[in-house]
């Protein structure tokens, strides 16, 4: 016989179907995690960052201390703002921030949220431009625009004479807020200090 039956050419049209479909799956999955890895990352680098700024401040100031009567301030699991007394300062503090990161025009825009001497909800943004200025802006009430924006929650805790006595541990948990489809993103990340 010189050709193909219609059997064996459909048949073979049925593997290659099979085989490109598969093909397909595993370009989604290699995307899906790639993408996956880039957020993965941006967490790994806010938790680290967070623990660089809070191990900016004295020991005994009330943003890293933890009250005399207390174990524990702050918490991974809600947003806490706490009254701390330390000595004769007492202050209101937020154990956790919002970092809201988006692209616009070859710029790249990163909003932090932070509390007022009020204990008010403030939003700074700052931009990095293609050309190197930076600008930050003045603190606003107003939430930005989260649309085609990456936002991520920390939180993070204060553990009081841990590991051992005499040390706090501190602990960032960073999460991915507008989520894709598919496992949570999050990182978490700990330091011990005086």
């Amino acid at each position: 016989m010189a050709g193909f039956t219609l059997l064996e050419t459909v048949f073979a049209i049925g593997i290659l179907t099979i085989g490109l479909v598969a093909m397909a799956a595993l370009v989604a999955n290699t995307l899906s995690g790639t993408a996956r890895s880039g957020y993965i990352g941006l967490a790994t680098t806010l938790a680290s960052e967070k623990l660089e700024d809070l191990n900016r401040w004295p020991s005994q100031d009330p943003n890293v201390a933890v009250p005399a009567a207390s174990t524990t301030a702050g918490s991974l699991t809600s947003d806490v703002v706490q009254s701390v007394t330390i000595g004769a300062v007492t202050e209101a503090v937020g154990y956790y921030d919002e970092v809201i990161l988006s692209t616009a025009g070859g710029a790249v825009s990163e909003t932090r949220t932070s509390l007022d001497s009020s204990g008010n909800l403030q939003y700074t943004t700052t931009t990095h431009t293609a050309d190197g200025v930076v600008t930050t802006g003045s603190p606003s009430s107003v939430s930005p625009s989260t649309s085609g924006a990456t936002s991520f929650k920390r939180r993070w805790i204060i553990e009081k004479d841990q590991p051992v006595a005499g040390v706090n541990r501190i602990t960032v948990l960073v999460t991915l807020m507008n989520q894709p489809a598919g496992p949570p993103v999050s990182f978490q990340l700990s330091m011990v200090r005086p």
